[in-house]
């Protein structure tokens, strides 16, 4: 493959490659507050439902360590070049 071809390939995805980054980033920086959201609207739910306040914080605190496991995962990927660690996250749900 010469150099000029090599060139050409990239540029040609570069459009979807800078999408998907983008993409990726937008889900990155929102992410702490739909997880903030989704915690809030569970811990109401199970209290609703007659369960104490500090046992539904207690049970929502886990969509935080879920949320620090995704980005660790993801950050982890993104430095090492690789998405061998996608097989934790089924471990994790």
């Amino acid at each position: 493959m010469s150099a000029a071809s090599i060139v050409a390939a990239l540029i040609k995805e570069s459009p979807y490659l800078a999408r998907m980054s983008f993409d990726l980033l937008y889900m990155y920086l929102t992410l702490g507050s739909r997880v903030k959201k989704t915690r809030k609207a569970f811990e109401e739910q199970l209290v609703l439902a007659g369960m104490a306040k500090n046992d539904a914080i207690r049970l929502s605190s886990n969509f935080e360590l879920l949320k620090s496991s995704i980005t660790s995962m993801l950050k982890e990927g993104i430095v090492r070049g690789n998405v061998s660690r996608v097989t934790e996250f089924a471990d994790i749900v």
